[in-house]
């Protein structure tokens, strides 16, 4: 008896670790981390926590019970076998995604993804590689951002188009006598030649 309430205190407590880990991220990835090295699996974390995220190798059991109780059902089929879930957060979670599905590829996919739960979607393997695939927001502001300065650089180089062209104008007709001056030359001409001769 004593031997079963020290397990499930034991058990209690891993459950109630995972909930509150679980309870500050917004997105979850599952995967398959067999295969790995510990070096792959230790620089994949790396490269994690430099995007606020991070990975943890669960036992599934007490996952499930976690996930529950935070209102997180449905993943039963993600958590078979040795499970690794990368934690998400923020506006970026494509990006977390992107990190996962990179690192797979780079490990001769020893480490395979069985779905997600990103940005509030259940996503199975395919989805959750295609939503790696999805712009993130700083590439969406920079998209944005070129599209709102494409006309305002066509303006611009417009309205100095249109200046030049105005300036070399004027530095042509400086150039060129008036028509008054030309007027006035034309005048002076007749009255020359009509001038007495002296004999």
């Amino acid at each position: 008896m004593e031997y079963k309430t020290r397990v499930n205190d034991t058990k209690r407590a891993a459950v109630a670790q995972l909930k509150e880990e679980f309870g500050k991220y917004s997105g979850f990835i599952f995967a398959d981390y067999r295969g790995l090295t510990v070096a792959e699996l230790t620089s994949l974390r790396r490269r994690l926590r430099e995007k606020n995220a991070a990975c943890r190798v669960v036992k599934n059991h007490y996952a499930r019970i976690a996930f529950k109780e935070l209102g997180h059902e449905g993943f039963d089929e993600q958590m078979t076998g040795p499970t690794a879930i990368v934690l998400a957060n923020g506006e970026e979670q494509n990006v977390i995604a992107k990190i996962v599905m990179e690192a797979a590829k780079e490990s001769g996919n020893k480490m395979s993804v069985r779905g997600a739960l990103l940005d509030g979607m259940h996503l199975d393997a395919a989805g959750t590689e295609a939503f790696s695939k999805l712009p993130g927001r700083l590439d969406l502001i920079s998209m944005l951002m070129a599209t709102m300065k494409a006309p305002v650089q066509k303006l611009a180089a417009t309205l100095l188009a249109y200046r030049d062209k105005l300036e070399s104008g004027s530095a042509g007709n400086a150039s060129q006598p008036s028509a008054s001056d030309a007027s006035k030359e034309e005048a002076s001409s007749p009255a020359e030649s009509a001038a007495p001769q002296e004999g």
